[in-house]
This record gives C-alpha cells, sequence and structure tokens, in this order.
C-alpha cells in the first residue's frame, strides 16, 4: 500500500477542479511514461493507456477520474473580494471556511483566499449562523490589501479563473486518509499501482484493457467519447457512498447496484461479487441514490457494453472526505482480481 499512499499524496496535491486539469494530465503522462507505458492524451485531456491482453478481439475500458469538484470566478465585487460559481455537485455548506486558491489566467500567478459567507460575524450579522448559503452570499476573501474591484483587477484576476479548495490530505498512524478530492483520486491511485506492478512484474493481462483517466466526470461526460468498439466490459471505479440506509463503509470495497441512472448490468455486478468472495476481498453491495458516474455517463451516450461500478467507501462525500486504507487494499484487489479474470459469461 506504500506506492498506492505515495499515489494519493501527490494527485491530492494536484490542483485539477474540472476543467482546469491540464497539470494533473501532465503528472499523469509522465508518471505513466517512467513506468515504460505509452499514454495517450485525448482531446477532452484525458489520459489512456492500453495493456495488450491474450483476448484482443473483445476488451475492457477502466476508468478512474482525476476532476474535481471546484469553482470559477463569477464576478468581481465592488468590495474587492469574489463571487462563486460553483463546478460539480455541492452544497455551498461543504466549502464554507475551506481556503482556497485562485489560479489567474491572465498571470499564471496563485492568489490564496478562503470562502466564506458575506455576514460571516456574528458580532455584526444577525443571521450569520441561519441565512441561508447561496451563489449570492458565498464569496472569497481573498489574502491581498485589496478593498474594492480595482485593487482586484489589478492582481489580474478576471471572471472565469478558476478556484481550487486547499486538499489538506492527513494520513493518520490508525490508518485513516482524510483530505478533498479522496473521489476520485484514490481510483487514480489504485490504477496507477496496479500499471506499475503489472509492468514491474511483467504480468500478462487475459484480456486488452483500457486503463481510461478522465477529466470530465464531476460534471457528467467524463470518459464515454472514445470507446473502442472491441470494448465489451466497462468498469468505472470510483467512489462508494456512505450515509443512512447505506451498507459502504470504510473499509470493504463497495459494489455498486444501482445509482441516479439505474441499475448496473447484473451478470458484470454478480462476477464481482463471485470473485470477491473466491478471494475473500470484504465487499459491501450498495445504492447511491444521487450519483452518476463515468460508466452510467457512457450508458447515456449509447455505449453497448456491460457496466459496473465499484470503488473504496468514502464518508462525507463531496465534502472533507475521509476513508481507511482497507478500503483501499479491498479496492485495490477486487480491480486486480477483474483484470485478471475471464470476461464476465
Amino acid at each position: 500500500m506504500n506506492q498506492t499512499i505515495h499515489y494519493i499524496k501527490e494527485l491530492t496535491a494536484i490542483a485539477s477542479p474540472t476543467g482546469f486539469t491540464r497539470e494533473i494530465s501532465d503528472y499523469l503522462v509522465h508518471t505513466l511514461e517512467k513506468l515504460g507505458y505509452q499514454p495517450v492524451r485525448t482531446a477532452k485531456g484525458g489520459v489512456n493507456v492500453t495493456i495488450k491482453g491474450q483476448n484482443d478481439e473483445q476488451q475492457r475500458y477502466v476508468t478512474a477520474h482525476v476532476d474535481t469538484l471546484g469553482a470559477i470566478v463569477r464576478a468581481v465585487k465592488p468590495d474587492g473580494r469574489l463571487k462563486l460559481d460553483r463546478i460539480g455537485g455541492f452544497p455551498w455548506n461543504m466549502i464554507e471556511g475551506e481556503n482556497c486558491t485562485v489560479h489567474v489566467a491572465s498571470t499564471g500567478q496563485k492568489v490564496s483566499g478562503t470562502i466564506l459567507i458575506h455576514q460571516t460575524s456574528c458580532h455584526v450579522y444577525k443571521d450569520a449562523g441561519t441565512a441561508e448559503r447561496t451563489q449570492d452570499n458565498m464569496e472569497v476573501r481573498l489574502d491581498e490589501k485589496v478593498t474594492n474591484e480595482k485593487e482586484t483587477r489589478a492582481l489580474g484576476i478576471e471572471v472565469g479563473d478558476f478556484i481550487s479548495f486547499d486538499p489538506r490530505t492527513v494520513v493518520t498512524e490508525t490508518g485513516f486518509i482524510k483530505s478533498r478530492h479522496l473521489d476520485d483520486k484514490v481510483s487514480a491511485a489504485i490504477l496507477l499501482n496496479l500499471l506499475r506492478v503489472y509492468k514491474e512484474e511483467g504480468i500478462a493481462l487475459p484480456v486488452t484493457t483500457h486503463f481510461a483517466f478522465s477529466v470530465f466526470e464531476e460534471v457528467g461526460h467524463g470518459a464515454n467519447s472514445n470507446i473502442p468498439e472491441e470494448v465489451v466490459e466497462y468498469l468505472a471505479v470510483d467512489m462508494g457512498a456512505m450515509g443512512d440506509d447505506q451498507q459502504t463503509d470504510e473499509y470493504t470495497v463497495s459494489i455498486c447496484v444501482k445509482d441516479a441512472s439505474g441499475p448496473y448490468h447484473y451478470d458484470f455486478r454478480q462476477h464481482l461479487v463471485a470473485l470477491g468472495k473466491e478471494q475473500d476481498i470484504p465487499f459491501k453491495l450498495d445504492i447511491y441514490p444521487f450519483y452518476g458516474s463515468d460508466a452510467s455517463a457512457a450508458m447515456s451516450a449509447g455505449a453497448e457494453v456491460k457496466h459496473a461500478l465499484l470503488g473504496a467507501g468514502i464518508e462525507s462525500s463531496h465534502s472533507y472526505e475521509r476513508t481507511h486504507i482497507d478500503s483501499v487494499v479491498a479496492t485495490e484487489r477486487m480491480v486486480d482480481a477483474y483484470l485478471k479474470s475471464t470476461l464476465v459469461d
């Protein structure tokens, strides 16, 4: 797990809100090339790599996404603070009080700040605690001496500049991993580590497999436009959602039965269940009621494939997230077992 955790730390340290993913794509290309692969960038900015298998007529497609939640500058306010527009789906309260970085397109500079509700001080505003958090009253307080719109614009900040949230990645002695953007950088780290192991140990896969690191999952159209015709199975490695009425936990791999798009392919799901039982991999079956994945997006786009979804259990998804190394281990074992198995009947 040491190398997988290392990849998680490196990936979460790179700002990559959807639409601003060049740096993390560069990281993936560089890392994969160092491992001896020949990655290909897609026109949308994703990074793909293919391992030829014994069966090349019917192929597999496995995805993880490296784009994250974030924001974009909507307006510069008269007092010099910034109004926001969200990238990805999350309530405003999930980023209140979070430190952030404004990526200034005109200069390439970075300006730090904090995301707050306008009426923050309870000593001044009676509704500081009760006001609904909306796009109209959430703002970025910049760590610069600015008091008006002109001074902020003098920094080069403009509408359309991306804003990333500080990940605050921590690995505890008890095995917990706390960070923003574990969705879905845990999965990307797992795929990177498996690719490393397969190359270093000369492991041959039974089926030609395309590993796709997508960069538009959080807005619903990730890796669904460049699936080779030979692909018959599509596995999205994403996150397992936790909460009331959920079986998913932070110590097993979660296999999704159904999400907001509908049920996943039954035979494919049962194939994963059988692998879990045969290889003693701890897993949970679950439904994610308000969720979509690269695999479900591919189905909406008309892909004629069997599709499945699994991932590590992530607590407080789309907020300051947490998982445990046990769940990462179980997920990596499940993906490895699947990639070494025969095609789904």
